[in-house]
């Protein structure tokens, strides 16, 4: 017997999808004609994630549409509205035509008796690790209405988290590549013009104009292996990059350095105080949640620390002493740790701390900004001043003898 995935029209010419099991293609349309329906395409069903090749996806649900998912899922969900009848309406939504494919077999699936979170297991590259974590912990404590909701929260929140970085970088960057090629335009077109001109001329090329004008016969005569190295560098990079050593490398990087450190420890302490408090709220007992939550720090540095502080907890040592000795959290998520733990309202601390840590990712991106543009700003200056100082002090020294 095999599964099959079929469309087939009914007496009022309605077409039907589904699933069903069969002997052969012959053995489905007899038993679908036994349900007054006559088969019209059919196809082995493999019930594994659809490739994102010819939907040109990228493997993966954004943010915005898990975050609409779980917004509507929620609603129709509040309002009494089936499950399998809930994802039948979803995967009609104006989705990606990925992310369609994909609830369509998780509705197939469902259908087939598989509970939801069961489903998801099966789809562990679409989907985040945290997220089917969230609804196997709805499914199980009766409130998959609530969680989904607060599962929206929590991804319409990291996606503005996530967009006021890219904010905070985008001018530093815009500035640097700027930079960038203001000097490339010097050394290749500018110095040569000015080296050419001052060549049947008696003027001495010392000090930093010598060494500009040899940067730039140097980026001439070798501009082809330096094009290369640039290239061979820049993949070793990305492939090293991609390693487990790589990431964590990258990682330790984010959180020691001064300029980044603030918003990197920020960004993970909200993401970990507003996941950790759903999971409490859902009814995961504290270790439970603690090894749950592990999976929302996408920073590794922290993610491994936080494992050692889910050890200790495990031998008996209270969550703020645990929080203390491994010491990558705010002093004042510490403080609040605390206090929820001797009024026994860890999550209702946490819940209510949230906007908080908020403010303080905010006044992270901000301080950010206000500190690197200036720093840029120095950088281009001092770049494009050099350039500028070599070039046109000879000409100058041949004005002063005149």
């Amino acid at each position: 017997m095999q599964k099959y995935k079929y469309t087939a029209v009914n007496l009022d010419n309605k077409k039907i999808k589904g699933t069903f099991i069969a002997k052969d293609e012959k053995d489905l349309a007899e038993q679908l004609a036994k349900q007054s329906l006559y088969l019209t395409e059919c196809q082995l069903y493999s019930g594994e994630t659809p490739s994102a090749f010819w939907t040109l996806g990228t493997g993966k649900v954004t943010l915005d549409e898990l975050s609409n998912f779980c917004r509507q899922f929620a609603i129709m969900l509040n309002t009494n509205v089936p499950l399998l009848e809930s994802i039948d309406v979803l995967r009609n939504q104006p989705f990606t035509s990925y992310f369609k494919s994909i609830l369509d077999v998780i509705y197939d699936d469902v259908k087939g008796g598989m509970l939801m979170s069961e489903a998801l297991e099966k789809h562990k590259k679409v989907f985040p690790d945290f997220f089917r974590s969230m609804i196997y912990v709805g499914e199980m404590s009766g409130k998959l209405d609530v969680v989904c909701n607060a599962l929206a929260d929590f991804y319409e929140k990291d996606q503005s988290n996530k967009q006021k970085l890219k904010s905070a970088l985008s001018y530093p960057m815009m500035l640097l590549g700027l930079t960038v090629v203001i000097a490339i335009v010097m050394l290749v077109f500018i110095v040569p013009i000015f080296k050419d001109a001052l060549a049947d001329l008696d003027v001495e090329i010392i000090g930093i104009t010598k060494v500009i004008y040899d940067i730039s016969d140097f980026v001439l005569a070798w501009w082809r292996v330096i094009v290369i190295g640039i290239i061979a560098i820049g993949f070793a990079l990305f492939m090293y990059l991609r390693t487990d050593n790589g990431k964590y490398t990258l990682d330790v990087i984010m959180v020691k350095t001064p300029l980044l450190k603030s918003i990197q420890v920020s960004s993970q302490t909200t993401r970990f105080a507003r996941a950790f408090a759903l999971l409490l709220t859902s009814g995961m007992d504290l270790t439970e949640a603690m090894e749950a939550v592990s999976v929302v720090l996408t920073n590794r540095y922290m993610r491994k620390h936080f494992q050692t502080a889910i050890e200790y907890v495990k031998h008996g040592m209270s969550l703020t002493n645990a929080f203390e000795s491994i010491g990558i959290f705010p002093t004042m998520l510490t403080k609040m740790v605390a206090i929820g733990e001797r009024t026994n309202s860890l999550n209702d601390v946490l819940t209510r701390s949230c906007s908080y840590f908020d403010m303080q990712l905010d006044s992270s991106f901000n301080s950010f900004s206000s500190k690197i543009q200036p720093i840029m700003i120095a950088i281009m200056g001092a770049v494009v001043g050099t350039m500028f100082i070599a070039v046109y002090s000879p000409m100058l020294s041949i004005m002063s003898s005149l």
